[in-house]
């Protein structure tokens, strides 16, 4: 069974990929099939995009506060469609959308994305997880290599350009608190938010 759509509190969660070009170190992949009750989140199959809007369409919008785009995949993997997506949900709800993403979305498509944004995403969502490129190497482990980190925040830095909420994420497992000290400085210097999330085994 494909898990298109799951829900996380009061979010609605949407599984277009399980394609990423990390392997994290604290990734929920590599504890199981599944996150927070949902069904297995590794699709037998990328849903087109009218399976993605089918599955989004059978849930009450108003009900939830937010539609977030992740999964056990990279989203920005499928920017276009995941735009197509988010605009058809714009079009029938004022529900906001987040997308939850590494920040590597100019390298995997290899073009300026956040632009791409405006008017559609409400809440980008990066993961920072480190506080130079050498460590961000290490816990994230990027296909692209050690140009990632700078690339990712040269992407977040340019959503605050176009997306209303900018914030940046690490993992409290993952990050001392002299590290997250750190990592806040980062963030004001590009404009974000900083958010200490919990590890979720």
């Amino acid at each position: 069974m494909t898990t298109i759509t799951y829900l996380v509190k009061k979010g609605i969660y949407v599984n277009m990929t399980n394609r990423c070009p990390c392997s994290c170190t604290f990734c929920l992949r590599h504890n199981g099939e599944g996150v927070f009750g949902s069904n297995s989140l590794w699709l037998d199959h990328e849903p087109s995009i009218e399976e993605v809007l089918n599955s989004i369409d059978s849930w009450n919008l108003e009900e939830y506060e937010e539609v977030v785009f992740c999964g056990y995949g990279e989203p920005t993997e499928r920017l276009d469609d995941l735009l197509k997506v988010a605009e058809h949900i714009k079009e029938k709800s004022n529900i906001k959308i987040r997308i939850n993403t590494n920040g590597l979305s100019d390298l995997i498509n290899g073009k300026k994305t956040a632009p791409m944004l405006k008017g559609i995403v409400d809440t980008v969502s990066i993961s920072l997880n480190a506080t130079n490129k050498e460590d961000y190497l290490n816990i994230v482990r990027p296909k692209f290599g050690i140009d990632s980190y700078d690339a990712m925040l040269k992407f977040t830095k340019e959503c605050v350009n176009y997306v209303p909420n900018v914030v940046m994420t690490v993992v409290d497992k993952v990050t001392s608190p002299e590290e997250q000290k750190r990592c806040r400085k980062i963030c004001e210097s590009v404009g974000a938010k900083l958010r200490v999330r919990p590890f979720e085994s």
